[in-house]
């Protein structure tokens, strides 16, 4: 009986979705680029031991499939840094449809536990909260210093040290945007990301700011 147990467990293994995703992360040599647990130094690529708790699903399978420029000044470890995207750069690789709907499963099973869930119940903006975050947004928290953005005629404006916030709605989860407005050091030790004296009621309004920001809106 128990020999059979331990057949029936084995073969349940061998056939784990997560498992077969495993191997496909390996045999494409993310790790290379990107570091798949806290452990160990930063890579040139961003890291993914939390992806789970940062990206959209939708987002991320598109984007291994026609990968697209969201840091453009390249990562702070690059020695072109802030020098801007040079003709023929290297991009993520594209993957096939079937591999990055797999490895898109994989990455959303990587995450941070414990990050609190304040942004679930909250309501939308109102026009005048919006306006005012916008303003903290740009001039208090000086924010497109570093990522671009959407002005109020859906242009593109900002600087380019950080991760472009055009599509953030789109890409990015509102709890993981509001967790790392609170403390990025939970993420990254060596992270460029100031931590700001604001209250929560300002850090939440900017977290919904943040994800009203997306490609539809650009003009």
């Amino acid at each position: 009986m128990k020999s059979f147990l331990y057949l029936l467990m084995g073969g349940w293994l061998l056939c784990s979705p997560m498992l077969s995703h495993a191997s496909l992360i390996q045999e494409k040599k993310c790790s290379e680029c990107h570091r798949l647990s806290k452990d160990g130094n930063e890579k040139s690529g961003p890291d993914l031991f939390y992806a789970g708790n940062k990206f959209q699903a939708s987002w991320l399978k598109q984007y291994l499939q026609n990968p697209a420029i969201i840091r453009s000044a390249r990562g702070t470890g690059d020695p072109d840094f802030l020098k801007g995207i040079q003709v023929n750069s290297q991009k993520h690789p594209a993957l096939s449809k079937k591999d990055a709907g797999q490895i898109t499963q994989e990455l959303m099973a990587i995450t941070l536990l414990n990050l609190p869930e304040e942004v679930d119940r909250l309501e939308p903006l109102t026009k005048g909260q919006k306006a005012k975050t916008k303003y903290q947004f740009e001039r208090t928290f000086s924010c497109i210093s570093c990522h671009q953005s959407l002005n109020l005629a859906g242009k593109v404006r900002g600087g380019i040290s950080g991760p472009s916030l055009v599509n953030a709605g789109n890409r990015l989860q509102a709890r993981w945007i509001a967790n790392w407005l609170k403390s990025p050091n939970t993420f990254s030790n060596k992270s460029r990301m100031p931590v700001y004296k604001m209250d929560d009621e300002a850090r939440l309004q900017l977290t919904q700011f943040i994800m009203t920001l997306k490609n539809e809106n650009k003009r």
